[in-house]
């Protein structure tokens, strides 16, 4: 059965317990940090922080249908996911937060491109989240989101 969440809020009511209280705590940490202009909604099946078509008409350039994702938190099988397009895009995002991780957190770093994958809820680093949302404003993403997917595409 593949259930389809219209909202943030029908996402999180479905978790069990304990993930739905580390999942509130990332939205109200995402939501407080992020700056100005990003919407929240359901994002390819998760919770998503998106540039919204009335700041950037053009869309995912893989669907323009759909606004410009920026952040998802999701709720996987064995871990809490953060992806974040940006750090990807962004070597400098990248390094620094590398280098700030294990100051905030005794687990090691699982990463992949873009997704950060945290295993033990109670170990997430959310002033490290915190930081890393305010780091990117909505003008900053675009900017980066259309230099990098101009090279990619010539």
């Amino acid at each position: 059965m593949n259930v389809i969440f219209t909202t943030p809020d029908e996402y999180v009511a479905q978790l069990p317990d304990d993930r739905r209280e580390i999942i509130q705590k990332l939205r109200s940490v995402l939501r407080e940090n992020l700056p100005e202009g990003y919407r929240e909604e359901i994002s390819y099946g998760m919770i998503g922080y998106v540039v919204p078509h009335s700041l950037y008409p053009d869309g995912y350039q893989s669907n323009p249908k759909l606004p410009l994702p920026f952040i998802n938190l999701a709720s996987q099988k064995n871990y809490i996911a953060l992806y974040h397009m940006s750090i990807s895009a962004m070597p400098e995002l990248l390094e620094w937060f590398q280098t700030e991780y294990p100051k905030h957190s005794k687990s090691k770093l699982d990463m992949g491109r873009g997704c950060i994958r945290f295993k033990k809820p109670d170990e997430i680093p959310c002033e490290l989240i915190a930081e890393l949302a305010r780091r990117v404003s909505v003008e900053a993403w675009i900017e980066v989101y259309e230099r990098v997917m101009k090279r990619k595409k010539k």
